[in-house]
């Protein structure tokens, strides 16, 4: 669990979240607060906000698998940065055990694109054959090679759990993210028990968690959960987009060495919860 007091918040089910706060076109913010800030400015949120609950759990583990090349083209084309870009990963829901595989790309005219397809847990950390036709298709509809896709491979894994909030007139969302740890292939983990990533999502104009986040005194950031972790992970990579962090909230959390992660158990029948 998160240790962070959402209580006093009302629940709201998947489906309501999706059908009152889709939030199609938006506005997202990232912020990296201390845990204890962080539970001070959630208690300056308005009463009426609500919290996705699911069978009385109000925050759920996640685990992300990203894939790059062995020259780390989707990193280094986020570090430089350049027009044509992608991510992609898998996504696990631990609770249900679902997973997903998502391809995150931009072209040349700078619009993001997103899609997902459903996937198997058991295949999460490596590319299927039709993994990587998904994949092909997503590099080239942007000007990338498409053989690249060929090239992938597991890079980084993360794990974290969120709460998702919803504000009362479900004009904006905001997810909180705790317990952080990257796990690298090369052997290191890092993690930041005492950080949290809150991200907040609304229409063109800030919202109320975004002005409760600045009266506190904090401000949005640039952080990517892959290509900041891989930078943090090893110093001899491209770190400029993220300097601030890794000389700051990042710069006392040392990496370390890790034994393979063991995989997720199957576990009892859990709505998938995915609306973050």
């Amino acid at each position: 669990m998160t240790g962070l007091a959402l209580d006093r918040f009302d629940a709201v089910d998947l489906e309501q979240l999706i059908a009152e706060a889709a939030l199609q076109t938006r506005v997202d913010r990232k912020y990296v607060v201390p845990r204890d800030d962080a539970q001070r400015v959630i208690n300056t949120f308005d009463p009426r906000t609500r919290v996705l609950d699911t069978q009385g759990v109000r925050d759920f583990g996640y685990e992300t698998v990203y894939f790059d090349t062995p020259d780390l083209l989707s990193f280094r084309l986020a570090a430089q940065p350049r027009r044509r870009r992608f991510k992609i990963r898998s996504r696990t829901y631990v609770e249900s055990g679902s997973a997903y595989l998502e391809l995150k790309t931009r072209g040349a005219r700078s619009a993001t694109v997103k899609d997902r397809i459903e996937y198997r847990v058991a295949d999460r950390r490596i590319l299927t054959d039709d993994a990587r036709s998904y994949a092909a298709d997503g590099l080239d509809a942007i000007g990338i090679d498409s053989a690249r896709a060929d090239d992938l491979h597991m890079r980084l894994t993360t794990r974290y759990r969120r709460a998702t909030l919803v504000a009362s007139d479900g004009s904006a969302r905001s997810t909180i993210d705790t317990g952080l740890e990257w796990r690298d292939v090369s052997g290191r983990t890092l993690a930041v028990p005492g950080l949290t990533i809150i991200e907040t999502k609304s229409g063109s104009a800030a919202s109320d968690f975004d002005r409760a986040l600045w009266r506190a005194g904090h401000r949005p950031v640039r952080i990517s959960k892959y290509a900041t972790g891989l930078a943090a992970l090893h110093p001899d990579l491209p770190r400029n987009k993220w300097s601030r962090l890794l000389r700051g909230p990042l710069a006392d959390a040392a990496p370390r060495p890790h034994t393979d992660p063991a995989d997720i158990a199957d576990t009892e029948e859990t709505p998938c919860v995915h609306a973050a």
